[in-house]
């Protein structure tokens, strides 16, 4: 199953769950609010430590959207104690990695290190939450990095330029109708008091986590946090305006109309997370029906509409269970020579008024539920997910625990449920779709020669 997208330096899926019952989750929180985490995994002399912040592109209003993931890049400018460039040459010295990634609903920062060098990642991060440097003339030449970022990851990408123009069609005042990265006149007009505003406002003790994974005795980082983080002091964080997008009263269409080689087509039905499914197995039956759809070769559109009947040369579908707000869920696909976008269309219709009428078979059931329980156990392996796992529920607000039930509540779900789903949520009125109308590309070439 396809995941939500990540604007970053590091690209990657979400959510993960890692079903690992023998490691414990401990948890320590600071005097001044900072909550820390620590599952311990001695497998190899490793740590990942994380910090994530409960803020992203959501939380953003008009006239500053992309602030979230700018800061995210200025946080590597500097501090009285490590100049810049300090922090990540020290880190390469110790021999760790070390990134940060943006979504909609957090920013996090990370480092992965031999487990005796966690002492280095706490001191650099602590400095930098609460003592960052913020100055113009780094953020001018940081505006073009980020220019550049989003000329080259959406401009210059059809499905992302379609994907940015779609959600901001098929949300009315849902702050994810705005990008991740920004609108290209918001970011162009960034000034060092909005950012500074932005970081004053979010980055506290009492708006992170610290989550550490790998070789690691808990208590010793819980030592260790209280030595480099205690001393922050909190801010006054006030709880987010309710932002509940409005009910949809009609099917929404757009055409877009850019430079690409192939026609394609995304379809996205509202539907809930686990963060406002009520009842809360409606999450988990969605969960499954996205794998009905997209679980491997051996699923629906795969084995229907790629080999079966090759409508499409690639289908897919994405639904995430850990969005802090009602998001969507997503059908997307290419139609194969010869065939159109309204063909698909109505393929890929025919494929969810199959789920409403008719129920998935037992045997259809327990292999998709095999291969996302398989698929997140597997994930286990990787302390990064693991740490990642822990830090996107708890700063979306479900709490780190819900990792501990979702192999049962995926289990749980019935061919029922399933079908009451998809009756219930994947309606017509509700649906919003967008065509990629290919346009002719223009060569490098060509352009010179237009433009004589």
């Amino acid at each position: 199953m396809k995941k939500r997208k990540i604007y970053a330096a590091l690209l990657f899926m979400s959510p993960i769950w890692a079903a690992q019952a023998e490691a414990k989750v401990a948890e320590h929180i600071l005097a001044n609010g900072l909550k820390v985490l620590v599952k311990e995994d001695h497998r190899s002399p490793v740590a990942v430590s994380q910090v994530w912040y409960k803020v992203g592109s959501s939380y953003e209003p008009g006239g500053i959207t992309g602030a979230s993931h700018m800061l995210e890049h200025m946080m590597f400018k500097g501090t009285d104690k490590h100049p810049m460039g300090e922090f990540s040459r020290i880190i390469a010295e110790n021999g760790g990695e070390q990134n940060a990634f943006t979504g909609e609903d957090y920013t996090a920062y990370f480092q992965t290190m031999e487990a005796s060098r966690l002492a280095v990642s706490f001191e650099l991060e602590a400095d930098r939450m609460r003592h960052l440097h913020l100055l113009p003339e780094e953020l001018k030449k940081e505006l073009q990095v980020v220019t550049e970022e989003r000329r080259m990851r959406t401009d210059d990408n059809p499905q992302a330029k379609m994907g940015e123009h779609f959600a901001a069609m098929a949300y009315t005042n849902s702050p994810y109708k705005n990008p991740v990265i920004g609108w290209p006149a918001d970011i162009a007009n960034y000034t060092v008091e909005d950012l500074q505003a932005w970081y004053q406002r979010w980055y506290a003790p009492n708006n992170a986590t610290l989550v550490v994974v790998g070789d690691v005795q808990a208590q010793a980082v819980f030592d260790l946090a209280e030595k480099y983080f205690a001393e922050l002091k909190p801010s006054d964080i006030k709880p987010l305006k309710p932002q509940t997008e409005i009910e949809q009263l009609g099917v929404r269409k757009m055409t877009v109309k850019v430079p690409a080689k192939l026609p394609s087509l995304v379809m996205g039905y509202k539907v809930p997370s686990l963060t406002s499914a009520s009842p809360e197995w409606e999450a988990y039956a969605l969960e499954v029906l996205s794998g009905v759809l997209d679980g491997g070769n051996s699923a629906r559109l795969s084995s229907g509409l790629v080999r079966g009947k090759q409508i499409a040369v690639s289908a897919s579908a994405a639904y995430s269970l850990t969005t802090r707000l009602p998001a969507l869920f997503e059908l997307d696909a290419t139609p194969a020579q010869g065939k159109t976008l309204q063909d698909l269309e109505k393929a890929l219709k025919a494929e969810v008024t199959k789920l409403q009428q008719q129920l998935v078979s037992d045997d259809e059931l327990q292999r998709i539920k095999a291969q996302v329980l398989a698929s997140a156990v597997y994930e286990r392996d990787s302390g990064f997910y693991q740490a990642m796992q822990l830090g996107m529920l708890e700063t979306v607000g479900l709490g780190w625990q819900k990792a501990d039930e979702y192999v049962a509540k995926v289990n749980a779900v019935t061919a029922q449920q399933v079908q009451e789903v998809a009756r219930k949520y994947l309606i017509e009125d509700h649906l919003s779709i967008a065509y990629l109308d290919p346009q002719p590309i223009q060569t490098q070439a060509a352009a010179q020669q237009g433009a004589k």
